[in-house]
């Protein structure tokens, strides 16, 4: 994997009086931020440490470039297909700012060198940026790595010692990026978008969480004929208090004002046993929303509302609470070993079937796009 430093933008803290209201206006406000004067430069290329530490966990990983190639050739690798609207709202967001301003999350298979390289590298010098968060209990922080010997030798690790990396968040800032890089080659545009913004994070600083739905609607049937339908797939168990599924291949539901423990039947798992991973969202897409709830897309169907983890039980309730006939499955998170062999294969994960964690943040670290005459 080629690492690249890059000559950073990053906010003026002076300037900034709430970092939760600035940094979440940046994805719409940051052209006018700049013009304003709330973001200043490094003097000159570096690669940056870069540390997340909540109330209960900590992530530890590198803020870097990498060039395009790298995804165009498939050695930052995806997991889920990208939306031609969507990609048409980033390259619109992209043009306007004229930066990324939000890293790529990539997870890369553990090296311990690196790991070591870095707890040591920072053991003894200044934090160049840190930037605290109420809204989730957080502290950014950022070390600048500018010596030209450290740089290489960061570089020389990630030459050697990750192949591959998998994108774990930003899909659709990947994917327009690549697009713009080749405008730019055939001469259709005007800038270099060779560059990737990345937050490489180890698999140890990774966290996959559970992405759960609620599901509006039960296609014309009643409760007990949707239990009795569901009842071909599941071993159905009630529940006495609410909770989440605590292991693969159980959900858990909530219907009615009732909560259930789904297991799948083993003649539904027998089906997928020639897959690369086994993944419940997989089996909850085809066997329950499809064929019983008559939802055959399920990326953005208005009928699904998707409730990340960190929500919690409260929020699927409340979810629940605001429509009528609705019902709520929460899946077990999947493995990030899932998720790259699912990458690795070619192939692609069910829509919202990860919540990971770190998340980054709009606007803490930018790289401009340069313009070519």
């Amino acid at each position: 994997m080629r690492i690249k430093p890059f000559q950073a933008v990053y906010p003026d803290l002076d300037y900034i009086t709430s970092a939760d209201s600035f940094f979440d206006s940046a994805r719409e406000e940051y052209a006018e931020y700049f013009n304003s004067g709330f973001f200043t430069k490094t003097a000159g290329e570096a690669l940056f440490i870069y540390r997340i530490k909540g109330t209960s966990r900590q992530y530890t990983g590198l803020a870097a470039c990498a060039d395009i190639r790298d995804y165009l050739e498939g050695r930052i690798k995806q997991h889920e297909h990208t939306l031609p609207a969507k990609e048409q709202q980033q390259m619109q967001l992209m043009l306007r700012r004229r930066a990324a301003i939000k890293p790529i999350l990539l997870a890369y298979n553990r090296v311990e060198a690196i790991s070591e390289w870095i707890e040591a590298y920072i053991a003894h010098r200044d934090i160049f940026l840190e930037v605290n968060f109420e809204g989730p209990k957080e502290c950014h922080q950022l070390w600048e790595v500018r010596d030209g010997k450290a740089i290489r030798e960061l570089q020389d690790l990630f030459e050697q010692h990750v192949p591959c990396t998998y994108i774990a968040d930003g899909h659709h800032r990947t994917s327009t990026t690549s697009l713009l890089y080749r405008k730019s080659k055939a001469g259709k545009h005007r800038g270099d978008y060779h560059l990737l913004l990345c937050a490489l994070f180890p698999s140890s600083d990774i966290d996959i969480l559970d992405f759960n739905r609620v599901v509006y609607g039960l296609n014309g049937l009643s409760y007990s004929a949707f239990m009795a339908h569901i009842s071909q797939y599941f071993d159905i168990g009630f529940l006495d208090t609410p909770r989440k599924p605590v292991r693969k291949h159980e959900l858990t539901m909530l219907a009615n004002r009732e909560w259930y423990s789904l297991r799948w039947k083993k003649q539904a798992l027998a089906e997928y046993q020639n897959e690369v991973a086994v993944l419940d969202a997989r089996l909850l897409d085809e066997k329950i929303l499809w064929n019983i709830l008559g939802i055959e897309e399920v990326r953005d169907n208005q009928r699904i509302l998707y409730v990340e983890g960190p929500r919690g039980l409260e929020g699927i309730q409340q979810a629940v609470s605001t429509g009528e006939e609705a019902v709520a499955f929460c899946l077990y998170p999947v493995r990030l070993e899932e998720l790259m062999k699912v990458a690795d294969s070619g192939k692609v994960m069910p829509p919202k079937s990860t919540w990971i964690e770190p998340r980054m943040k709009n606007g803490l670290i930018v790289q401009e796009y340069s313009l070519m005459g």
